[in-house]
C-alpha cells in the first residue's frame, strides 16, 4: 500500500500510520514519537525535508509582523470609542489634545497662606479651600489660608507654605524666609493649553495616560480596537480537572493561554475543547470570526494531527511552516480568511510558549498596534546549551547585570518557564558563560503594560 501524505487533506482514519509515526517531530505534544534513525543517518528524508522548509526564527517572528501589517493596512479597522476605566492596554487611534488649559485656572503648588504684598500681612478669618468658587481677590499687606490645590485669589503675590511662615500674638503673619514673586503657584496653562497635542497616536494606553487623558478633560478614547482571539484546545488526553490519570493529562495550556493572549493585547472571545477531531477543527476554524484562532497542539504530522489537513481543505495559506526553534519547531502561521489568522501552537507547553513568543506575540501586538519592545542584551552568568542548527529559547531568571539560566527547560515543562523573568535567544550550537544574549521579556516580569493582562 502506498503511503499517503499528511498534509493532503485526507481523514485520518485514511492516513498510513506507520508513515505518519516516522513522520512525527520532536516538540510536539502528541504522545507518539518517531522511530530512532540509523546511527549513520543524520535523521530521515521526510525530516530533513522538514526542517529544511522550516523558517528562521527571526524571519518567522517578521513574517508575523508583516501578516499583521497588511491586515491593518487592507481592513482600515476603525477606531473605538472607550471609557477611560476600559482603555488599559490599548493604543491611541487619535491625538490625545488637551480639553482644556491645565491648570485650568491659577492654583496654590501648597498648604499655606496666599499673601499679596510684602509682609507682615494681616489674616483673613475665612480661608481658601480646593473645589470652591473664586474668592476675593487681596489687598496688599493681606494674606489668607489656602489650600492645596484651591484657586488662587486675584492680586495675590506668592504663596507662603506652611512651614515659612508663623503669627505673632497679634495675629499677624511673618515670613521666616524670602518670599519670591509667583513662588508655589501654578499658573493656568503652565502645562499645557487647550488643543495642545499631550500625546500622539500609537502611544500605549497606561495608568499614567488615563491620568493624564482624565485631567485634560476626557470620559472616553478613541482607540485601536483588541484583535479578537478564539482558542481551540485540541487533544483527546486532555483532563480540565483533578490529577493525571489513566493515561490522561492535566490541560495545562486552556488557564495559561487566555491570559498570556489578554496581556499582548488580545481580546480572547473563547476558549473551546475540542478534542481530536478533524471534522470538529474544520468547523471552528471555518466558523470562527476571531481576527486570530490560535490552536493547541496536532500541528505536526501524526496520525491526530488535524490542523495541516484542515488547513489544506480550507484553502487557507501557510505563511509559516515550522520554525528553526527549540522547543516549539512545529508551529505554524496561517492565513485562514482575508482577515483572519491562525497560529498553531505545538501541544507540549514550553514548546507552546515559544510559539507565542515567535508568532503570535509580533502578530497581536502589530494588530494592536502597540509599539515594539526595544531590544536588549544581557550576559549569561552560565553555559546555556543549544541545538545543532536551530535557535534555543531558554527560561532564565535575571540576577543584577545577568541572566541565570534555568533547569526544567524541556519542551513538555513548565517548571523553568514559572520562575523565570525572560527567555534567552540561544544561538544554534549553545551560548558560553559571559556571552551576551537577547532577552525577551515575559509580560508579568517587565516594566510594560502587559502586568496588568486587562
Amino acid at each position: 500500500m502506498t503511503a499517503r501524505s499528511l498534509r493532503s487533506g485526507e481523514e485520518a482514519d485514511e492516513f498510513d500510520v506507520e508513515e505518519a509515526l516516522a513522520l512525527v517531530k520532536e516538540d510536539n505534544g502528541a504522545a507518539h514519537r518517531a522511530p530512532a534513525p540509523p546511527p549513520q543517518a543524520s535523521g530521515s528524508a521526510s525530516q530533513r525535508d522538514a526542517h529544511h522548509k522550516a523558517t528562521p526564527w527571526t524571519e518567522a517572528r517578521a513574517t508575523a509582523a508583516r501578516a499583521a501589517r497588511a491586515v491593518t493596512r487592507s481592513a482600515r479597522r476603525a477606531p473605538v470609542s472607550v471609557r477611560l476605566e476600559d482603555a488599559l492596554g490599548l493604543t491611541l487611534a487619535a491625538p490625545l489634545d488637551a480639553l482644556t488649559d491645565l491648570p485650568s485656572f491659577n492654583t496654590s503648588a501648597m498648604d499655606g497662606w496666599a499673601v499679596a504684598g510684602p509682609g507682615p500681612w494681616a489674616v483673613r478669618d475665612e480661608g481658601v479651600l480646593a473645589g470652591h468658587a473664586e474668592p476675593a481677590p487681596l489687598t496688599d499687606g493681606e494674606a489668607a489660608r489656602i489650600a492645596t490645590g484651591a484657586r488662587i485669589p486675584p492680586d495675590t503675590t506668592a504663596v507662603l507654605r506652611s512651614e515659612h511662615g508663623q503669627t505673632d500674638e497679634k495675629g499677624r503673619l511673618h515670613a521666616t524666609r524670602e518670599v519670591v514673586h509667583g513662588q508655589d503657584i501654578r499658573p493656568r496653562g503652565q502645562e499645557c493649553r487647550s488643543g495642545d497635542q499631550l500625546l500622539p497616536p500609537g502611544a500605549l494606553v497606561t495608568p499614567a495616560v488615563l491620568g493624564l487623558a482624565a485631567a485634560a478633560g476626557y470620559d472616553t478614547l478613541a482607540a485601536v480596537p483588541r484583535p479578537r482571539v478564539e482558542v481551540l484546545v485540541l487533544g483527546d488526553e486532555l483532563l480540565t480537572e483533578g490529577a493525571p490519570r489513566d493515561g490522561l493529562i492535566r490541560d495545562a495550556l486552556g488557564p495559561m493561554l487566555p491570559p498570556w493572549l489578554r496581556a499582548l493585547g488580545a481580546e480572547v472571545t473563547a476558549v473551546r475543547r475540542l478534542g481530536d477531531s478533524a471534522a470538529a477543527l474544520r468547523k471552528a476554524v471555518t466558523g470562527s470570526a476571531a481576527d486570530v484562532i490560535v490552536t493547541t497542539g496536532g500541528t505536526a504530522a501524526g496520525p491526530v494531527d488535524h490542523v495541516h489537513p484542515v488547513l489544506d481543505r480550507i484553502g487557507a495559506e501557510l505563511l509559516v511552516d515550522g520554525v528553526k526553534v527549540r522547543p516549539g519547531h512545529p508551529m505554524l502561521l496561517a492565513r485562514t480568511k482575508e482577515n483572519q489568522h491562525l497560529v498553531g501552537l505545538p501541544g507540549n507547553p514550553l514548546a507552546a510558549v515559544s510559539g507565542l513568543l515567535t508568532l503570535a506575540e509580533p502578530l497581536l501586538r502589530t494588530l494592536a498596534a502597540r509599539p515594539a519592545p526595544e531590544p536588549y542584551t544581557l550576559p549569561l552568568r552560565d553555559e546555556a546549551h543549544g541545538h545543532p542548527y536551530d535557535t534555543r529559547l531558554v527560561p532564565v531568571v535575571l540576577r543584577g547585570d545577568s541572566a541565570v539560566p534555568l533547569h526544567y527547560n524541556g519542551p513538555a515543562m513548565l517548571r523553568g518557564i514559572a520562575a523565570a523573568d525572560a527567555l534567552a535567544v540561544v544561538p544554534p550550537g549553545g551560548a558560553r558563560p559571559g556571552q551576551e544574549a537577547e532577552l525577551l521579556d515575559l509580560p508579568w516580569a517587565s516594566a510594560g503594560i502587559g502586568v496588568c493582562f486587562t
